[in-house]
């Protein structure tokens, strides 16, 4: 059971990082073409291309803007997910708890108990040969 939880998290843990390469790596490239916009000469441009850029600016920002909110919800998610998940472990607890009780009382039992000594009441000890009963 403890292998298969590893696995899963390891699991997860693989497919999160490989999300998060892929934003890293898209973030990158997107702050690169930002930045290599804002050095061009855009002062020096005719005002429909700046009227543009300013709309491009606009678009990006929003873009960025749902991302975050995306994130934040997803991160929500995420933790409420985990609470989730300890909250199953931990309710499991108890139940773990008693099969552990039970465990060691039976082996304890099995240990310790000798039924040898304990004599059985008259009516369970006749025999199937026994002559003297009468029938």
């Amino acid at each position: 059971m403890q292998q298969a939880f590893q696995q899963l998290l390891q699991l997860l843990q693989q497919g999160i990082a490989a999300i998060l390469r892929i934003v890293e790596a898209v973030w990158s490239w997107a702050a690169a073409q930002i930045t290599n916009l804002m050095q061009s000469p855009w002062q020096n441009w005719p005002l429909w291309k700046q009227v543009l850029l300013a709309v491009i600016a606009v678009a990006v920002v929003f873009a960025l803007y749902k991302a975050a909110v995306q994130l934040w919800i997803a991160g929500e998610r995420i933790l409420a997910g985990f609470a989730a998940l300890l909250t199953a472990l931990v309710r499991t607890i108890p139940s773990l708890a008693v099969a552990g009780l039970i465990a060691v009382g039976g082996v304890w039992l099995l240990n310790n108990l000798d039924l040898s000594n304990v004599r059985m009441p008259a009516w369970q000890t006749t025999s199937v040969g026994d002559k003297s009963s009468p029938n």
